[in-house]
């Protein structure tokens, strides 16, 4: 199989890298996500993990993927896919209280921007992330815009992931 590109942007700030899909790491979870490119959300910035910017999505798979390549330590670059109960987010501590509710499912795709990243959340324990995609193009000036995004914030900011 040739190998397959995603543009992953940061869109009002016109910020783009590009990344390898890992498919033969994580091809149930890369299939899952080529499928169903693109897609656009409001961008989050990490509260706990660190360097970590993400968008919170529907479930888009016929079923959620397994734990394929999983890391508790993204490293820079690193495409990650995240699934959770809306009650383990459902919370106003999280900051998404009214788009997340008990009794749904939210997949949460994000980009590690930088080092020294930890996913340890104090309300649920560790929560190991599928690594799908590692960015080839772009991350300095990726990290460049995440870092202003955590010092400006991410009102208006979208994150967008689609194929190349």
């Amino acid at each position: 199989m040739a190998d397959r590109y995603v543009e992953v942007s940061l869109v009002k700030r016109g910020i783009t890298c590009t990344a390898k899909l890992l498919t033969d790491r994580a091809p149930v979870t890369c299939a899952a996500v080529w499928d169903s490119l693109p897609l656009t959300g409001d961008v989050y910035h990490a509260k706990y993990a660190r360097n970590e910017i993400y968008a919170l999505f529907p479930p888009f798979a016929p079923a959620e993927p397994p734990l394929e390549n999983p890391t508790v330590t993204p490293i820079p670059g690193d495409l990650c896919y995240f699934s959770f109960a809306g009650t383990e987010l459902g919370t106003t501590s999280y900051g998404y209280d009214r788009e997340v509710r008990a009794g749904t499912t939210v997949v949460d795709l994000a980009l590690f921007y930088e080092r020294n990243n930890l996913l340890l959340n104090g309300d649920v324990g560790w929560v190991p992330g599928i690594v799908w995609g590692q960015v080839v193009e772009g991350l300095t000036e990726m990290a460049e815009g995440c870092n202003d995004l955590w010092r400006s914030g991410a009102s208006g900011e979208t994150l967008s992931f689609r194929r190349v």
